[in-house]
């Protein structure tokens, strides 16, 4: 019922062809299965939501520091992809049991990923209600998209819908650089609002991390 592609790093255009390779081929095949990718960023990338702009971005500062920007299909605000490790999850609308809301699917991979967090002792609560904001890094804020490890938001993630499919984007941070993002994004990162695994368990590794992701998604079917 679900197909898995293992870790994996590419360079952020590269990783968003893949996203949007696998997409279009589910919906040409018909695909009444799913597919997990999980992958990392080489180099570090700035990923933007698919309407978010670009105007806030410090382009200069990315270009010198050999920062790629690239665009995501899905939603949401822009991320530093850097020490993390990053799910894309494709589905057919129609797999999910609350498949035709946005918000209750969004609240049922949520608990998919609870369960499998469970597994590396990370407990896991779904975010807050989606407000309007001036933020343009996405971990500035949490949303009902978005998981949080004891107020902390740790999971930030992102859906795009077309042709009766789901693409969802998904970034769980292992450490941030609370320099490098204030400077790519002209604005403070309140600390106090985000975390990382690094912070809550320094042993575990990316593939126990991968292993959790797994196990929750598994658990959908």
């Amino acid at each position: 019922m679900i197909k898995i592609i293992e870790y994996d790093e590419y360079n952020g255009s590269n990783n968003m062809h893949i996203d949007k390779n696998l997409l279009e081929s589910a919906i040409k095949e018909h695909a009444n299965s799913a597919i997990l990718r999980l992958y990392g960023w080489k180099p570090k990338c700035v990923s933007l939501g698919k309407n978010q702009s670009e105007e806030n971005v410090n382009k200069l500062y990315c270009q010198a520091n050999g920062i790629d920007i690239v665009k995501r299909p899905t939603g949401g605000r822009g991320l530093l992809h850097d020490d993390e490790l990053t799910y894309a999850f494709i589905c057919p609308i129609s797999m999910l049991k609350n498949g035709e809301s946005i918000i209750n699917s969004y609240k049922e991979i949520s608990n998919a990923l609870i369960e499998g967090f469970k597994n590396i002792n990370i407990k896991l609560t779904i975010g807050g209600e989606k407000v309007k904001t001036s933020f343009d890094y996405c971990m500035s804020l949490s949303t009902g998209a978005d998981l949080n490890y004891y107020g902390k938001k740790l999971i930030g993630s992102a859906q795009y819908r077309t042709q009766g499919y789901i693409l969802q984007h998904g970034s769980i941070l292992f450490s941030y650089d609370k320099d490098t993002i204030e400077k790519i994004f002209n604005e403070k990162v309140n600390t106090q609002s985000l975390t990382c695994i690094k912070e809550i368990n320094q042993s575990l590794t990316r593939a126990d991390t991968a292993e959790a992701v797994k196990q929750g998604f598994k658990s959908l079917f």
